[in-house]
């Protein structure tokens, strides 16, 4: 028999007569209604973090204690699977927040530095042509073209960059916006924005975001992870 937590964290109902039914009117197939002790008690079940990173290359198989989504490279991935993921659970999306872990590149900040980026935007997004601002994209009101970090209190580092993200891996100036360079949280950032579920992301700086970038980005990547369990992750607990 299915619980009835596991049926609230599903956030529909199937229409298949469940016992624990706890949406109302009962056993109708697609219904997100819940009845009233049951909205309560999905409120009050374990709160839930989902970390979401690019790559596994990037965690070096050391988050298995962890729910993580692997997106791929790129906003257009990033979007979708994270979409995707939300999408499963219909109306009741069981996560508090979605905290962001990846590599990045920075001109301004030392490599091998761990920093919380709580503002985003999209640094290939140019349409400067048309009198838009670069980053902006045109005729969108909402969310604003700069993304902020809403509703999340978890901040150990507080060094609230903002990270610009794009579509090509940044290595001249002409490429860079932001004090931190990414392929993908901006993308993740809008995605939460619309559910609003609350989203950080930490960045560990391999590079700097110049000619030699994808060779310090191989050789600092596998060392990002550990200083992310040791300041970030020892705290969730």
């Amino acid at each position: 028999m299915l619980s009835r937590e596991f049926l609230i964290k599903r956030g529909y109902c199937c229409g298949l007569g469940c016992l624990m039914c706890p949406y109302k009117p009962k056993h109708t197939e697609g219904n997100t209604n819940l009845m009233g002790d049951s909205y309560g008690a999905a409120k009050e079940l374990e709160k839930k973090i989902l970390i979401v990173c690019a790559l596994e290359i990037e965690t070096q198989g050391q988050l298995d204690d962890y729910e993580v989504l692997y997106t791929g490279v790129g906003k257009v991935n990033a979007t979708f699977e994270l979409t995707r993921k939300f999408g499963k659970y219909g109306s009741y999306i069981p996560y508090d927040m979605v905290i962001n872990y990846g590599t990045a590149g920075s001109r301004k900040i030392k490599k091998k530095t761990l920093v919380d980026c709580t503002k985003f935007i999209q640094r290939d997004m140019d349409v400067t042509g048309l009198g838009f601002m670069r980053g902006e994209t045109p005729f969108e009101q909402d969310p604003p073209f700069v993304i902020q970090q809403q509703n999340v209190e978890f901040n150990p580092i507080g060094r609230n960059a903002t990270c610009g993200s794009g579509d090509n891996f940044a290595e001249d100036k002409s490429q860079y916006y932001g004090e931190v360079v990414d392929m993908e949280a901006y993308a993740l950032a809008k995605v939460c924005y619309l559910y609003d579920i609350p989203f950080i992301s930490f960045k560990y700086i391999t590079d700097g975001a110049d000619e030699q970038a994808h060779e310090d980005w191989e050789a600092n990547l596998a060392d990002g992870i550990e200083v992310f369990k040791e300041k970030i992750l020892k705290e969730l607990k």
